[in-house]
């Protein structure tokens, strides 16, 4: 059975200390690790990258009289404001060194693997993999499990109630519909 390895968002912003950080979200990447070097044999790892530009309608700042937390609309559709957060180029959206590194080192070692940007179209958020909540543009994670005839995945990540949630929801649509 081919499986693919699916790491959620495990961006510095994300961490400990960043400007969305999950608590004790760091404790989950010696983990994480494990499974990128680990026995399991994975026909592909995707990390996927929360990827906003600066201004992004997802972030309280964009709208005059919000607040990070605060539920409004952003272009029909329910949203959470968020703070500023994995903005594009900086500190906050580079993916942790210690599961980057590995991801790199699987890659020169002719595993598959690929990084999913999400999150780039200031008009709509991202929090799946698969698709922007819209569901109007994909990222292609979808094609690509069906190229490497994916059967199975294994998703780790930050955070379980949103990004790590909804990708897991549309990762058993994908693989139920290979």
């Amino acid at each position: 059975m081919k499986k693919a390895l699916i790491i959620v968002d495990m961006q510095a912003d994300f961490l400990p200390g960043g400007s969305l950080a999950v608590a004790e979200g760091d404790q989950v990447i010696p983990y994480i690790v494990k499974l990128i070097g680990g026995t399991e044999s994975y026909e592909l790892i995707v990390a996927t990258q929360d990827w906003h530009p600066p201004g992004h309608g997802s972030f309280a700042s964009a709208h005059p009289g919000a607040k990070p937390f605060d539920l409004g609309e952003l272009n029909g559709l329910e949203q959470v404001f968020w703070p500023d957060h994995c903005v594009q180029g900086e500190d906050g959206a580079r993916i942790d060194p210690d599961i980057m590194q590995p991801l790199v080192s699987t890659t020169e070692a002719g595993q598959r693997s690929m990084i999913i940007k999400k999150g780039q179209n200031v008009e709509v958020d991202s929090y799946s993999a698969f698709f922007d909540n819209a569901r109007r543009n994909d990222t292609g994670l979808h094609r690509a499990l069906q190229s490497y005839e994916i059967e199975e995945v294994d998703i780790v990540g930050l955070a379980f109630d949103y990004c790590v949630k909804f990708t897991a929801l549309d990762a058993a649509i994908a693989i139920d519909d290979r």
